[in-house]
C-alpha cells in the first residue's frame, strides 16, 4: 500500500496477479498521464493516456496484448471511462480494435453509456478506429499453457471445474481439450488540480472464458467508479468483483469517511486468498494501491 497527500495524483495498475516485473510499464503509463495532465489539466484525458500506454505496451492483457479466447482465434476486449464532469462510456466484447479505451471515450459522447459486441465494433469503425486483429506472441504462449492446464487436474479458475468449459462450449469450433491464465486488467485513476476525479480501464478479457463473456471492467460500479469523493478501479476475477459491486462499495466507504488505506484493506478482505483481487484509488487527500497478489503498479504526486 502506498499513499500520498497532494493536490493531484495518478495511480495505475497492470492487473492483479500479473507480477511486479511490469512495474516499468506502469511507470511509463504514469509518465504519459503526467504529461497529459501538465498539458491539458484534465483528469480523464490523463487517465486515458495512462491506459493507452499500457494497451500499446503489448505485455499487459489489454489492447495489443489482449488474451486469446479458448478457440485460439477470438479476441474480445472491454474498456471504460468515467469522470466527475459527467462523462461515462464503456465497451464490452469489442473485437478488432487496437485501443478499446479510445472507443469507450467515444461512447461517452453518445446518448448511451455501454455498447457491446457487433454494435460496438461498427461504432468503432464509424468513429475512425482502424481494424486491428493481431495476437501477441505472449498471448499465444499463454493460450497454449491454458489448454495444457485445462487438460490437467489443476483448476483454471478458482471454484470452477475445468470440464465446465467443454460442457458449455459456445465457440464455432470444437474444444481442443478433454488453464490458469490471466484475468489481467489495466487501469488508472486520477485526481487533478481542480479536484476532479477520473478513472479509465481496459482488458483483453479473461482466459479461460466462454464466447461473449463480459467481466467487471465495463460494468459501472463493479470494475470502476468515479464521483465527487474520489475514483476507484478494480482488477481480478470479474465474476467475484461483480458480486460485491466492488468499485462502488470502496468509493462509498471512502465517501463516508473511511481512510483510503482501510477501505482498500477492507475490500480485499471480502475475498478468499485464492481469488486474485487488486484495487487502486484516489480520494480528496490520498491515493493508493493494494492487491492480494503481486500487481504491477505506479503512483505519482503531481504539482
Amino acid at each position: 500500500m502506498n499513499a500520498i497527500d497532494s493536490a493531484s495524483a495518478i495511480v495505475v495498475h497492470g492487473g492483479a496477479g500479473a507480477g511486479r516485473d511490469l512495474d516499468d510499464g506502469c511507470a511509463q503509463a504514469v509518465q504519459a498521464a503526467r504529461v497529459q495532465l501538465e498539458q491539458e489539466g484534465d483528469a480523464l484525458d490523463a487517465a486515458i493516456a495512462a491506459v493507452l500506454s499500457m494497451e500499446n505496451d503489448g505485455r499487459f492483457n489489454a489492447g495489443t496484448g489482449a488474451a486469446l479466447g479458448l478457440d485460439g482465434t477470438t479476441i474480445e476486449m472491454d474498456a471504460c471511462v468515467m469522470d466527475t464532469r459527467g462523462r461515462l462510456g464503456a465497451v464490452a466484447g469489442l473485437r478488432a480494435v487496437r485501443n478499446p479505451v479510445l472507443v469507450a471515450r467515444d461512447v461517452a459522447r453518445t446518448p448511451h453509456c455501454l455498447l457491446g459486441g457487433e454494435g460496438a465494433e461498427r461504432f468503432a469503425r464509424a468513429m475512425g478506429h482502424a481494424h486491428y486483429h493481431e495476437a501477441s506472441a505472449k498471448a499465444r504462449r499463454a493460450h497454449q499453457k491454458m489448454l495444457d492446464q485445462l487438460a490437467g487436474d489443476d483448476q483454471a479458475m478458482p471454484g470452477v471445474d475445468n470440464k465446465d468449459f467443454a460442457t458449455f462450449w459456445n465457440y464455432a469450433c470444437s474444444p481442443a481439450f478433454a488453464g490458469k491464465t490471466g484475468c489481467d486488467t489495466v487501469g488508472a485513476v486520477v485526481r487533478d488540480r481542480d479536484g476532479h476525479f477520473a478513472v479509465a480501464g481496459s482488458t483483453g478479457g479473461s482466459a479461460p472464458s466462454l464466447l461473449g463473456r463480459v467481466g467487471d471492467t465495463p460494468i459501472v460500479g463493479s470494475g470502476f467508479y468515479a464521483g465527487p469523493h474520489g475514483a476507484v478501479a478494480a482488477t481480478g476475477i470479474g465474476e467475484h468483483i461483480m458480486r460485491h459491486m466492488l468499485a462502488s462499495t470502496v468509493y462509498h466507504w471512502i465517501a463516508a469517511g473511511t481512510a483510503l488505506d482501510e477501505a482498500l484493506r477492507r475490500a480485499i478482505g471480502l475475498f478468499p486468498d485464492d481469488v486474485a483481487i487488486g484495487l487502486i484509488a484516489v480520494s480528496r487527500t490520498e491515493a493508493g494501491a493494494l492487491s492480494n497478489q503481486a500487481m504491477p503498479q505506479a503512483l505519482v504526486r503531481h504539482g
